[in-house]
């Protein structure tokens, strides 16, 4: 096996007689971006679910700086440092920012740095700070977006995965979150990045797999994967083609 920080070697999954993930296998090296892009029900959030072990697969591995993961639950997942933002970003509504920040920071090892993890979450979102006393359902969109980001951050991961983290925000807000994954990553995050902007993923992204169907049709780097006339057709459209 090579020295990848995250492998995941021919897994298959299944939600009660329906296969979802077949056979799937890709890597993510330390200090990358790594995009998974395809259409809608393509298996990516199931194939992140079953990284963060929510979902089990049926057959396969998962291996993290080298160890196995399969067996482990959700919350020995996030104790190796993996940190998942689910799509639809999941927040408590009903408590305040500072809460669901504190919620983020569960674990004893990130309780103990809570206060360094909470001025580096703030250093990255300012309006978190500004909004920390109010309800996290009254935020904006995209400020539930940065709030569901600077949570997952707060147990210190060494890999963020991101499921759809621009869905459902404006144009200019979409762009704001590129660049903040681009930061993130230059601040030494490793990220696995789940979208349907395949155009904006692929930009960014160091290496990039396409799925369909549950299966993983094609992958490289991120900017041979956008100049591919396949991808071009199937999932970007004609009018980024010429950019």
């Amino acid at each position: 096996m090579e020295n990848h920080l995250l492998e995941i070697n021919g897994i298959n999954v299944f939600y009660g007689d329906v296969q979802a993930v077949y056979d799937v296998s890709l890597h993510v090296d330390e200090g990358s971006i790594v995009a998974l892009v395809g259409a809608n029900g393509a298996g990516k959030t199931t194939l992140l679910k079953t990284i963060s072990g929510i979902t089990k697969a049926s057959k396969g591995e998962i291996y993290f700086s080298g160890k196995p993961l399969a067996k482990l639950k959700p919350q020995q997942v996030v104790g190796t440092g993996i940190s998942h933002v689910p799509e639809g970003r999941r927040l408590f509504s009903n408590l305040t920012v500072l809460e669901n920040l504190k919620l983020g920071a569960y674990l004893p090892g990130a309780r103990r740095i809570f206060s360094d993890s909470l001025e580096r979450a703030y250093g990255l979102f300012p309006v978190l700070k500004k909004r920390g006393s109010q309800k996290a359902g009254s935020l904006s969109g995209g400020e539930q977006q940065m709030l569901a980001i600077a949570r997952a951050m707060m147990s210190r991961p060494k890999i963020l995965m991101l499921d759809e983290p621009s869905l459902g925000l404006s144009p200019i807000l979409v762009r704001t979150m590129f660049e903040l994954i681009t930061t993130l990553n230059d601040q030494n995050i490793t990220i696995l990045l789940v979208e349907q902007n395949i155009h904006q993923a692929l930009k960014i992204a160091h290496r990039a797999y396409v799925i369909k169907n549950g299966k993983i049709v094609l992958a490289g780097r991120g900017e041979e994967l956008l100049s591919d006339p396949e991808v071009q057709k199937a999932y970007i459209g004609t009018r980024w083609s010429k950019q």
